[in-house]
């Protein structure tokens, strides 16, 4: 190792957004340094066999509509494919369904929505026709909000853009802007019960807001449920053929073609910053010089209180860092099946993604519960069954089940069930405890389920904190995605002053904005930046 290795960039962290940045940047012919401090590339996208041989488990991400439908996707997936990456969906499968939501009510009705790639056809099953209507409403109206939406989330949220954004506003017309500013303070509860006469809108969309970070009754649901809805019908739900490690593979094979130098096992340390400016990174062995700039895909913490010294950051920034708030804590399951799942509703068999809800109403108990420090006596459950899409995961006949849940207190005060003991926090006993809590509730609409299971691996909300620092305890989604910490609030209430805490160092990664997802939107927002920055430097 060189002691004072020098390079143009320096990229910390390998999860999406860093292998995005690395990647883009040494196409363009800067030469970059990738730093790791674990093992292996890939944040939380991984795979392998985590409970019996034979069975391939997606960790922790699995599903990747956002990397397929954003501009990294279109900058790099033909060289990814060529270097092996293979996505498996609903057209691949043969299969009519994409997602659905089963649940019971108060008043113990059970009742299943499915959502197929065309939205006429989901819709068709709706009992309302006026809800038939509404919902081809709904999506025109997201036709006409796109530009603006996704202006937002697919540029930098600094003066210029917003004034970019305002002016497509101002296109739009004042009636249609007026809706979607409206639809931005609403919450996903309030826009599918001011819409919709029956609930099937709800049950099927609601749930997916906990993958964008805010629940039911949260402002910005009002415009979130649309892009979820409008994105999986016309993307679905790729995963990568054979795992998503592949993924990882196919962009460690492109960084390395791209004389990209990977440091596994190796931690960043401090970021030097001399005359205002970052110029290094300090390694336990080395400092690696960054003539252009550093990027770093980390928590809001750790760069504003471990990699940044602390005469470098203005007293109201650490002010706004202690302020800044984590997420609920996630969990994740996995279970190797001797055969399917028995849905008693056998559309559910070839069905890739099911939540386990009836739409606002139980999740945003759940939501509360977890908020108040409480175990959900009725978590949402995300079940995926990634051998729908991709039967190589598990032996013929045999299946995986990935189990997602979202609705978690950190540090557990209690169990709004009354049943199960918090008073040790996540240790092996409660996680096993609510791990049968959650396959006893998918089993009620699975009978025999219990019967199947070979082999079970969980991790709990520590230790997922434990496999990726960024999960600030226990959020995989960089901090609360709530609007308040959001947009031009995320991670920080700088107003504009965009992601660069000191000049040459540029903030990527959940924390901060477009905010979590597999799209790797921040990495290619600022890898674009930098390179047509060059580019002007040389013109001149």
């Amino acid at each position: 190792m060189s002691e004072n290795m020098e390079t143009d960039y320096v990229v910390i962290g390998s999860g999406i957004n860093s292998l995005v940045a690395a990647a883009e940047l040494a196409r363009s012919g800067a030469s970059v340094v990738l730093l790791e401090e674990h093992d292996k590339l890939g944040g939380f996208i991984d795979s392998g066999e985590l409970t019996v041989p034979g069975f391939i488990h997606d960790t922790f991400s699995s599903w990747h509509p956002l990397f397929i439908a954003g501009a990294a996707y279109a900058e790099l997936g033909r060289e990814l494919h060529v270097r092996g990456l293979r996505y498996r969906n609903t057209e691949d499968a043969g299969i009519p369904w994409v997602c659905a939501s089963i649940g019971t009510d108060a008043a113990g009705a059970t009742t299943t929505v499915l959502a197929t790639r065309d939205p006429e056809a989901t819709a068709s099953a709706f009992e309302h026709r006026s809800d038939r209507e509404a919902y081809a409403r709904l999506l025109m109206d997201f036709g006409d909000q796109a530009p603006v939406v996704f202006g937002a989330l697919g540029g930098e949220m600094n003066l210029p853009s917003a004034a970019r954004l305002g002016f497509k506003m101002v296109r739009m017309g004042l009636s249609k802007a007026q809706q979607l500013v409206r639809q931005g303070l609403m919450s996903g509860r309030n826009l599918t019960r001011g819409s919709f006469t029956g609930n099937e809108v709800d049950q099927l969309w609601a749930p997916w807001l906990l993958h964008a970070g805010i629940g039911p009754e949260q402002a910005s649901g009002g415009v979130m449920l649309p892009v979820m809805s409008a994105s999986i019908h016309q993307f679905g739900l790729p995963v990568v053929q054979g795992g998503a490690a592949r993924f990882v593979a196919a962009f460690e094979s492109l960084l390395t073609d791209h004389a990209v130098v990977i440091r596994k096992g190796t931690r960043a340390e401090g970021v030097v910053v001399t005359g205002g400016r970052a110029r290094a990174v300090r390694t336990a062995n080395e400092t690696i010089t960054a003539r252009k700039g550093v990027l770093a895909s980390v928590s809001v913490p750790q760069l504003y209180t471990e990699l940044l010294e602390a005469p470098v950051v203005p007293e109201q920034t650490r002010r706004e860092v202690r302020a800044h708030r984590p997420g609920r804590a996630a969990m994740q399951i996995h279970v190797a099946l001797s055969g399917p799942v028995p849905w008693s509703d056998e559309r559910l068999a070839q069905t890739p993604l099911v939540h386990i809800s009836t739409g606002s109403n139980s999740t945003a108990i759940a939501c509360a519960q977890a908020e108040a420090g409480l175990l959900p006596a009725n978590p949402t459950i995300v079940v995926g069954q990634q051998c729908v899409l991709d039967p190589s995961r598990a032996p013929e006949g045999q299946a995986t089940l990935w189990l997602q849940l979202q609705e978690l207190p950190f540090e557990p005060d209690g169990d709004a069930a009354g049943e199960l003991d918090t008073s040790a926090g996540w240790d092996e006993k409660l996680t096993e405890a609510f791990i049968q809590r959650v396959l006893s509730t998918i089993e009620q609409y699975a009978p025999g389920l219990g019967e199947l299971a070979l082999g079970t691996k969980a991790f709990s909300p520590q230790q997922l904190s434990q496999a990726n620092r960024n999960a600030v305890a226990g959020d995989p989604y960089g901090g609360a995605a709530e609007l308040y910490q959001n947009l031009l609030w995320r991670p920080l209430p700088r107003l504009g002053k965009g992601r660069s805490p000191v000049k040459g160092l540029w903030h990527i990664g959940a924390a901060t904005h477009p905010g979590p997802g597999l799209g790797g939107g921040s990495g290619h927002l600022v890898a674009q930046q930098l390179i047509r920055a060059g580019k002007r430097s040389k013109r001149l």
